[in-house]
């Protein structure tokens, strides 16, 4: 690393752009005020040389030169930071513009009138700042890339006799021609900065500036691949008005949907390697014959621009579901990648660390004759002042750490890119037939490679529509992605049971691609990362649940490319705070609608829910683990909607609800499944006499966000038949009147059965002053005093009511219903708590019932053996009953399979009803 105390530092007066400056500006330089230059100051500035007789024009390049002076000195006699060069060059360009922009306004109102929009108002020009000017990281040499869009069609309004009337558009191109003379043109005292409007619609063939629904328009039905790469960046820099007031903000309406795809999209990263190609291409030729252009610190092998495609890279292909990426600074950028687990921390920062360094080597090439040139010189010299100036004692430690900083890069820009662009030409080695157009491989000459179950599967692709409907490169990628899944079925030379699973992966994985043929990304994300088609094909051959939610939400499969996901759990903070700020992003775009936060809700539900599922079907969690993860996602979803809903509830007459949900059932034991519905029941406590109205309005509205369907699915199954009067009560009453209910005080009372399921509830979201008010209520029924025989009768004889609502036929035994089984196991373990709490306080706790049974052994409520045994049995059951849902496969057997668990369970159920 740099020791800048190891010489002492180069003075900025080596660089002979300064020493020209301070010769011919000695006087001005005065003018700009000590310390970094800012907007500000370099308006003070503009005034005083405008004061001084200087037209706008010169004085713009004046104080361009006066800024650039004061930016080496800090560079390279203070060792300034690098954000304080690229925000004064930044805002020294936002500064420019707007003040062309005004100029051209004055001149053209003259002659033409204000130019209208509907309703009278004025239309106004914006200038759109791209690339390093949109991410404020100009370079004290930059050209600046701009598009000028202007928001309304019209005409102008004519001079003070009404003469002179121009249209719009006419209005703004001869605006875009005054700009650029007062900015790119060279005269004695130089430019202010080079202009570059290649990136427009059209490109150098399109108008110089065009309307919002043009490129609205133009993107929709025009606009390429890499142009969202430049977009990405976008942001209208002048006029300053149009920033401040954000009149501006129509712009993003436009440009988001365009950047950011609704779904995971992989496509780009052809795109990418194609402009990557280009560029490199472009940077060879310049070196042909000129060796020393390969060192281009900004295009050549290892450079500046590999970490922004890298960077850009990610934030395209993951944005339009991670609204947390969309920022326009690189630095910005790597840290969010890296807190959304897309990138390492230490390569987020060993690219940040590179990013810096080679920005401050850029700086001060160009520090030597002010020319936009990234290449290390030639010159030993010159190469020895930027060592010094960037703090190190020799060329030999500078170059080395260069060298190290941009072989780093190169290798993260190999591993994200994949290397060479896969052939389109050819299928592993499949050529095309003789006649055929490249890119579109042979379905045939494929099909002849497949195993013959397989073969038949894909041959029905011959006459799809769909599959006919591709176009000739992602009908190629199709066919490659059939030879891959050929070649994994083969691999290993499995046996015959793990064969067979193996075919129906592949299978299940034809089903599953077939309806998003449409969707052509997901070919592409399958083509760029194997190892998600391998783990995608070895989940679909798992189990047939874990397929069919796939179908559902397809978009899940990137949850793949992570290598560390199969060895995490559910994080419930890390997950709620990725919520929260993914919708602050959205909020700061003005995308937080209502529909778009249900699709948030939906689509991260739907990750986390599909990370457990894979682990899972790993066998890297354990059923528990499953459920307590399950369960605890749940929770997440219900406290941030929660929130949400209150926050938007017209009604709400507070900052905070004063509320609670009650969790029953699975949710309530912590034994959530996939799919499984949440059993939940809604008290408040607040003494506002609006109280009621804003509850039930923020219950409704609550298990409406949770239930609706949206383009994204939906969230879980309600059930609040569990509330106070069960399905004729109230949706949300008071914890009093719960607490009431729930012990039995006054005429309206729960019934038995009711506090059966009062076992296995628990707190789960609101306020922490009733979590402490609910649990003692819940130990207080718990451990009331009953009639011990009374309430083995009702027990039973509610257990006979459930048994015959769920007949088991043909001699077949039900995990879970029939004699024997799960439900069995609950109800001894409820009749246990229920008669046994007031005695043994450690029954009382809702840890589930395994440990249940094992505590009631050791309370010496259940004979030596059989508690443990039954809890064994029990956890065996939970086991088989998942791998069969998961499989969707029967949950009823014929005996002898699970008798001892059978027999287990029977030895409980008869120790504790004889």
């Amino acid at each position: 690393m740099a020791d800048p105390a190891a010489a002492p530092l180069a003075t900025s007066g080596g660089s002979r752009f300064v020493q020209r400056l301070r010769r011919r500006y000695a006087k001005e330089l005065a003018l700009l005020a000590e310390g970094p230059p800012r907007r500000a100051q370099m308006r003070v500035t503009l005034q005083a040389l405008r004061d001084q007789g200087h037209t706008t024009s010169a004085a713009l390049r004046m104080l361009r030169q006066l800024v650039m002076e004061r930016l080496v000195h800090l560079d390279c006699d203070r060792q300034a930071p690098l954000a304080v060069v690229t925000s004064a060059v930044t805002e020294l360009a936002e500064l420019a513009l707007d003040e062309a922009g005004q100029d051209a306004e004055r001149e053209l109102d003259a002659r033409h009138g204000r130019p209208l929009a509907p309703g009278g108002a004025r239309a106004n020009l914006w200038v759109i700042g791209m690339g390093k000017l949109g991410a404020r990281e100009l370079n004290v040499s930059s050209d600046i890339d701009l598009i000028y869009v202007y928001d309304h069609d019209g005409e102008t309004a004519g001079d003070a006799e009404g003469r002179g009337r121009i249209s719009n558009h006419e209005y703004f191109a001869r605006a875009v021609k005054i700009i650029y003379g007062l900015v790119g043109d060279t005269t004695e005292h130089g430019f202010v900065f080079r202009v570059d409007l290649a990136l427009r619609p059209h490109g150098n063939s399109g108008p110089p500036a065009v309307s919002l629904s043009a490129l609205e328009d133009y993107l929709q039905s025009q606009g390429r691949e890499w142009e969202r790469f430049a977009w990405l960046k976008s942001r209208v820099v002048a006029p300053r008005r149009c920033v401040e007031d954000g009149g501006a903000q129509d712009l993003r309406g436009v440009v988001l949907p365009f950047v950011f795809r609704r779904y995971l999209d992989y496509s780009v990263f052809d795109a990418l390697r194609v402009l990557h190609r280009q560029i490199r291409e472009h940077a060879a030729k310049r070196a042909a014959g000129h060796p020393e252009r390969a060192n281009d610190v900004k295009l050549s092998r290892g450079g500046i621009r590999e970490i922004e495609f890298t960077v850009q890279l990610l934030q395209v292909v993951r944005g339009g579901q991670f609204p947390e990426l969309r920022t326009r600074s690189t630095l910005d950028a790597l840290q969010r990648l890296a807190r959304a687990g897309l990138m390492p921390q230490t390569t987020a920062d060993a690219l940040a660390a590179a990013y810096v360094f080679l920005r401050r080597v850029e700086h001060r090439i160009q520090y030597l004759d002010d020319q936009q040139t990234h290449v290390l010189p030639s010159g030993d010299d010159d190469l020895a002042w930027i060592a010094h100036t960037m703090g190190y004692a020799s060329c030999c430690a500078f170059l080395s750490e260069l060298d190290q900083h941009r072989e780093l890069v190169a290798q993260e820009f190999d591993i994200l890119l994949g290397g060479k662009p896969a052939c389109t030409g050819c299928l592993n080695g499949v050529k095309p037939a003789r006649g055929e157009r490249p890119g579109a491989p042979d379905l045939d000459t494929v099909l002849d490679r497949l195993p013959a179950a397989f073969r038949t599967r894909i041959g029905t692709w011959r006459e799809h529509p769909r599959v006919q409907a591709l176009r000739d490169d992602s009908r190629a990628r199709l066919l490659r992605l059939v030879q891959r899944t050929a070649d994994w079925l083969k691999e290993g030379q499995p046996d015959e049971e793990a064969g067979e699973r193996r075919l129906q992966g592949a299978m299940r994985w034809a089903d599953w691609v077939e309806p998003l043929l449409r969707r052509e990304s997901y070919l592409a994300l399958l083509l760029e990362r194997p190892a998600i088609h391998d783990r995608l094909l070895r989940l679909l051959s798992a189990a047939r649940w874990p397929a069919r939610y796939l179908l559902r939400h397809p978009g899940v499969i990137d949850e793949l490319a992570s290598n560390l996901m199969l060895s995490e759990r559910f994080a419930a903070e890390a997950f709620e705070n990725e919520l929260e700020e993914r919708r602050k992003s959205l909020a700061r775009t003005g995308e937080d609608d209502e529909e778009e936060l249900l699709n948030l809700l939906r689509r991260a539900h739907h990750a986390e829910l599909f990370r457990t599922l894979a682990r899972d079907v790993e066998g890297r969690l354990t059923v528990e683990q499953v459920a307590d993860d399950l369960s605890a996602l749940a929770d997440v979803m219900l406290r941030v909607t929660a929130r949400w809903c209150w926050q938007r509830l017209k009604s709400a007459h507070r900052e905070e609800p004063q509320f609670a949900i009650i969790g029953y059932g699975k949710l309530g034991g912590k034994e959530l499944g996939y799919g499984s519905d949440l059993d939940i029941v809604f008290v408040y406590e607040d003494d506002d006499e609006r109280a009621p109205e804003a509850y039930a309005a923020f219950v409704r509205k609550m298990i409406n966000w949770l239930t609706v369907k949206t383009s994204e699915g939906d969230l879980f199954e309600i059930d609040t038949a569990l509330r106070p009067n069960g399905n004729s009560g109230l949706l949300i009453t008071t914890f009093d009147a719960y607490a009431k209910y729930q012990q039995r005080r006054g005429s309206n009372t729960a019934w038995t059965w009711e506090h059966q399921a009062m076992t296995r509830a628990r707190f789960v979201v609101g306020i922490e002053s009733l979590r402490p008010r609910f649990d003692a209520v819940r130990s207080a029924v718990i451990a009331a005093p009953r009639d011990a025989d009374a309430l083995r009768q009702e027990i039973v004889a509610m257990r006979d009511k459930v048994r015959t609502a769920h007949p088991v036929r043909g001699g077949k035994f039900d995990i879970k219903h029939s004699t024997g089984g799960m439900v069995d196991a609950e109800f001894a373990v409820q009749y246990l708590v229920l008669s046994q709490s007031g005695t043994h306080e450690e029954l009382i706790a809702n840890v589930g019932n395994i440990a249940l049974l094992q505590r009631a052994e050791a309370c010496g409520l259940l004979p030596a053996g059989s508690g443990q045994a039954a809890a064994d049995a029990y956890r065996e059951l939970r086991h088989v009953q998942h791998q069969a849902r998961l499989d969707e496969a029967p949950t009823q057997f014929m005996p002898p399979a699970l008798q001892a668990e059978r027999d287990a369970v029977l030895a409980v159920w008869r120790a504790v009803f004889g």
